[in-house]
């Protein structure tokens, strides 16, 4: 198993957030947690990224402990993340925001040929290159999050809640480029509102409800659960 997230439990001050809460990404395969607003889906990734602190568990990546370790840290093991929000750097270009994605890396030649691979799958990023990241679309402003976490080289990537405020053509796009980066070898984890996409690019899902995972298993499998209805898609 890549990931194992072994019962961990995150307190904001003494409100508990997440509980006991376990989750397995294997090698090579796509992830979903799902939820409604507020159960604790991206105090998860944060967990994992070193970002928010965990009060009670572990967490595992490739067999190694890494609850603890700071995010720069867990970014050089393989484990990146993409936020809600992109938090890209506004006033920097495409290019120089795609640079910082590498920057714990030295291998020159490697990232220089990172960088067309990113451009080949970002044509529009290509044509951006020096424009400010904040002068972007929202759906390029995704893409360049994204192509920068891949800057980084990881083995897994977490996604939280990428085709927000997208058209759904763009959802369609988000969806051909997490179909790709499973191609490619790197594992994914996905944090998700839109059950289409979600049924589209994931093979395996959690659903987490007031912070704690109440049901696993196939996505097809758990859409058709009338408690998942209600937690995910609010019917």
């Amino acid at each position: 198993m890549q990931l194992e997230l072994k019962g961990i439990t995150v307190h904001y001050g003494t409100a508990e957030a997440v509980s006991g809460v376990t989750i397995e990404v294997a090698v090579r395969s796509v992830v979903s947690i799902i939820g409604a607003n507020g159960a604790g889906k991206t105090t998860i990734m944060n967990a994992i990224s070193g970002l928010t602190p965990i009060s009670g568990g572990e967490i595992w990546f490739q067999d190694k402990r890494i609850d603890g370790k700071s995010t720069h840290e867990i970014v050089g093991r393989g484990i990146v993340q993409v936020p809600e929000g992109r938090s890209l750097f506004p006033y920097l270009s495409v290019f120089i925001n795609l640079k910082l994605g590498a920057f714990l890396r030295k291998d020159k030649h490697s990232i220089s040929m990172d960088l067309d691979r990113v451009f080949e799958s970002f044509p529009l990023l290509a044509m951006r290159r020096n424009q400010q990241a904040g002068t972007l679309s929202g759906g390029e402003q995704q893409m360049l999050a994204i192509g920068r976490a891949l800057m980084a080289k990881p083995k897994l990537l977490l996604l939280d809640e990428p085709s927000l405020g997208l058209s759904p053509l763009l959802v369609q796009e988000i969806a051909r480029v997490i179909g790709d980066i499973h191609k490619s070898g790197i594992s994914v984890l996905l944090v998700e509102q839109n059950a289409g996409l979600v049924i589209k690019v994931t093979e395996r899902a959690y659903v987490l409800e007031v912070g704690k995972v109440i049901l696993e298993g196939n996505i097809r499998e758990l859409m058709s659960n009338q408690l998942v209805q209600q937690a995910f898609l609010g019917v």
